[in-house]
């Protein structure tokens, strides 16, 4: 049986479980989202992805203010769900609204929880140098990402795999994941299992001064801080006294190098192989500030750099 619910969701991870929970034939009767915030350069008033997504299908959507507002609970409790779904929505509900749906709210969590609660689980992980992630569906409870769990979907992180990628191939799991447990909670198939407080990790959210890096540690971690930190707020380095942001590298060595930490070792192809301590990193794709993303090589031959440079902390931007 077709289910009524809402879906509480922002941003484009959210995108793939409202489309399974259509496509799935269960009735969408509300969207909340975000509002429209203003996004790029020219600081244009955007939507978010699941508005743009809810407004293509013809549903309902809702970019409430403030939900603790009376009028706001009596407006969602008029139009009624059997459960709500939330999906990286961007705000604590309260207990007021969670109380609403005859089976409560469920969320859709990108990480193995309760390992990377919080706002940013899947940079985190990556920045962690997990090996393994995956997307938890548990209910929604007062505490952060603290509630049962009812399902569990996990998959491997790849050695070169950016935030953004990953998160993609989470959203897809994701969505697979929420309307296989909707039909098991529909049908009494689940036992909610309480999370391990002893483990429990926070992914706090990320900052520009996240983005610092330093060069004076493993090889290893120093690709996990660039890939994890794309696309943003991105790593960055300075040389010349240009700063540059590192959208791209590989693992190049983590056999230890004779060479100061940041010091350019090899300039061959199209990249650049930096010195780490111990092992090097292979830069790929850079970006100075302001200008266009490109091949570290041609950023290299524009500014005449060669081996031996060595790049340098940069401070934060905040």
């Amino acid at each position: 049986m077709a289910l009524r619910l809402w879906f509480f969701g922002t941003p484009a991870f959210a995108v793939p479980s409202l489309d399974r929970l259509i496509a799935a034939g269960h009735v969408v009767s509300l969207v909340v989202t975000q509002p429209d915030r203003p996004r790029g350069r020219g600081h244009r008033l955007a939507a978010p992805p699941v508005k743009e997504r809810a407004v293509d299908c013809g549903l309902p959507v809702h970019q409430f203010e403030r939900l603790r507002d009376p009028a706001t609970l009596d407006e969602l409790k008029r139009i009624g769900a059997d459960i709500a779904v939330v999906a990286a929505y961007g705000k604590l509900l309260p207990q007021a609204l969670l109380d609403l749906p005859t089976l409560g709210f469920i969320n859709v969590h990108a990480s193995l929880l309760p390992r990377w609660r919080g706002a940013a689980p899947v940079h985190r992980a990556i920045l962690a140098g997990d090996r393994e992630t995956g997307v938890t569906i548990m209910k929604v409870v007062l505490a952060l990402d603290a509630g049962p769990m009812l399902a569990r979907a996990s998959t491997p992180i790849d050695a070169e795999e950016t935030s953004d990628v990953l998160e993609r191939r989470l959203a897809e799991i994701g969505g697979r994941l929420l309307v296989d447990t909707i039909d098991r909670l529909e049908h009494g198939g689940l036992t909610p299992e309480p999370q391990h407080e002893a483990a429990a990790t926070y992914a706090a959210k990320l900052e520009r001064k996240d983005g610092a890096l330093t060069w004076a540690r493993p090889a290893r971690d120093v690709h996990n801080q660039i890939r994890g930190l794309h696309p943003w707020p991105l790593a960055a380095t300075s040389i010349n006294g240009l700063r540059l942001l590192l959208r791209r590298s590989s693992l190049a060595s983590e056999t230890p190098v004779p060479t100061p930490p940041g010091t350019i070792i090899d300039t061959s192809g199209d990249t650049a192989v930096v010195a780490c301590e111990p092992g090097s990193v292979r830069l790929l794709e850079v970006q100075p500030d302001g200008r266009r993303a490109m091949s570290a090589g041609a950023f290299l031959r524009g500014q005449r750099i060669g081996t031996g440079a060595v790049f340098t902390s940069t401070p934060p931007v905040a």
